[in-house]
């Protein structure tokens, strides 16, 4: 009985110092001007305010009471949250090296832990991103070679559609394949055939993984880890899930050690082994075998699940509106015919459909809190003091729904994209890659096969759901990390 006496003795001595301690820190910050919030509690922070699993919408809710720029806490953690196309520009672009700092989220943290071209900072971040914006570069991003992959890639989806003779399937798995072969061309230096059982296991180890992080649990703990960490949650189906496609990427990196010709690289894996090499005398260098193995994941899980979850998406919402999916096939016709591949140069001649494309990236909302930011440098913002090491949520959802760079944002509308004389118009709240010094690195390779598998697959069929449009439901399964499009099937019908 002595022994639980003194335990819940230091147990309470301990959570009451923390208690000061945290009181204490909030005070001194809040004395230098942190913007405005909601009142934390003790450890558990804004846990009243933010909702378990609406992460987004109770950050959108806070928002509507304290302005675009506001503090939360989650747990003891003070994060700065940006809403709306100005307050996003404002740090992202005009205070760029202020707000380019990176956090990894706790539940990536086991995974990552600051490695890799997209979690990592400072000098190894700044050599990782030059080297990989490269690497790509080399190996076709931009250019008329990855095109002709892409274009060629197209036909083996068209293929698989074919075999479908118009009965009903679920698109998930053939689309991440699809998509998948294209980034696994630059950094495995090969395509995998669809029937490939390694390669269908990889991609629906991504497909859970992705699902997983924006689960109510992940949403959870990456706000309240600071307590959660000493509890059993039930996460481990993601860490499990991203070690085995580290391992499977570690597999690749040592295959290629065993065959590296200085001389000849054959991917992002080799060109990587070559730098290591190069920078072998320079002991703060980014280039070793863990920042490899990282790199490529990110380039991997990115460059699969980004464009095949717009695609999933995106052909839901062609269901759902049928008119503009006539719009769409009118428009083929009439640029492209039945004769010939799509190509990029195409979409100059197509505003409806570069359009559309456009508006299914900003009504998906792949990503509505955006990638986590943190400042490098004690910074003023607002007229507010921001210290140095906070993290940042540049809400994108809130940009690509702001009312005031958008006509009712809510509703599916490709006329956001057109001007009066029906030609394509930029607008500037359209950031689904992000935007400033941490934009997305393969932005240019998404918008090419979007475009390239939108254009392709409409070109041969018309897209038909199994239930009325006006009963499709567009509600996304989860909105955590990232918006996940709801499980549905469709038929192909030639055209």
């Amino acid at each position: 009985m002595m022994e639980w006496t003194v335990a819940v003795a230091l147990l309470l001595v301990v959570l009451i110092s923390y208690y000061l301690l945290l009181s204490s820190k909030r005070k001194r910050l809040h004395k230098r001007k942190l913007p405005p919030g909601p009142t934390p509690l003790p450890l558990i922070g804004n846990f009243l305010q933010i909702k378990s699993g609406e992460t987004l919408k109770s950050l959108l809710k806070i928002r509507d009471k304290y302005g675009p720029v506001f503090t939360v806490y989650f747990g003891s953690r003070p994060v700065l949250v940006l809403c709306g196309h100005d307050a996003v520009k404002e740090a992202l672009i005009d205070k760029a090296e202020e707000f380019s700092g990176r956090i990894t989220t706790p539940t990536l943290e086991r995974t990552f832990q600051q490695y890799g071209v997209v979690f990592s900072n400072g000098e190894r971040w700044k050599q990782l991103r030059r080297f990989s914006l490269t690497t790509l570069k080399h190996f076709g991003m931009g250019k008329k070679s990855i095109e002709e992959q892409i274009q060629e890639e197209a036909q083996f989806l068209l293929e698989e559609l074919q075999k479908t003779k118009e009965k009903p399937f679920e698109p998930s798995s053939l689309l991440s394949r699809t998509v998948s072969n294209i980034i696994c061309s630059i950094v495995f230096g090969n395509r995998f055939d669809y029937e490939d059982k390694e390669f269908q296991a990889l991609m629906e180890m991504m497909h859970n993984a992705f699902q997983e992080m924006s689960s109510t649990w992940a949403q959870l703990y990456d706000i309240y880890v600071s307590f959660l960490k000493y509890f059993p949650v039930p996460l481990n189906k993601l860490d499990d899930l991203m070690e085995e496609l580290r391992l499977f990427i570690a597999r690749r990196v040592k295959k290629n050690q065993e065959t590296l010709d200085s001389n000849s690289p054959r991917d992002f894996i080799d060109c990587f082994l070559i730098q290591i090499e190069k920078e072998k005398g320079n002991p703060g260098s980014g280039f070793d075998i863990k920042n490899l193995e990282m790199s490529t994941l990110c380039l991997f899980f990115g460059g699969t699940e980004t464009v095949s979850s717009t695609l999933r998406y995106g052909f839901l919402l062609l269901m759902k509106y049928p008119k503009v999916q006539a719009k769409v096939h009118d428009e083929i016709d009439r640029v492209i015919g039945h004769n010939r591949i799509p190509n990029i140069e195409d979409r100059n001649q197509m505003p409806y459909t570069d359009a559309v494309i456009h508006e299914i990236q900003r009504f998906s909302d792949l990503l509505p809190l955006g990638v986590a930011h943190m400042v490098t440098c004690d910074t003023e913002f607002r007229g507010y003091f921001i210290p140095k090491g906070m993290i940042v949520y540049p809400v994108l959802s809130s940009v690509l729904h702001d009312p005031s760079m958008f006509k009712n944002p809510n509703v599916f509308n490709p006329e956001n994209f057109l001007d009066e004389n029906g030609r394509f118009k930029k607008n500037d709240a359209f950031v689904p890659f992000s935007s400033g010094k941490r934009i997305c690195l393969g932005e240019s390779l998404a918008r090419m096969e979007l475009f390239i598998f939108f254009t392709t697959v409409l070109q041969s069929f018309y897209l038909k759901s199994l239930v009325p449009p006006e009963d499709i439901d567009i509600t996304p399964l989860e909105c955590g990390f990232a918006t996940i499009a709801p499980s549905y099937q469709l038929s192909v019908i030639p055209r």
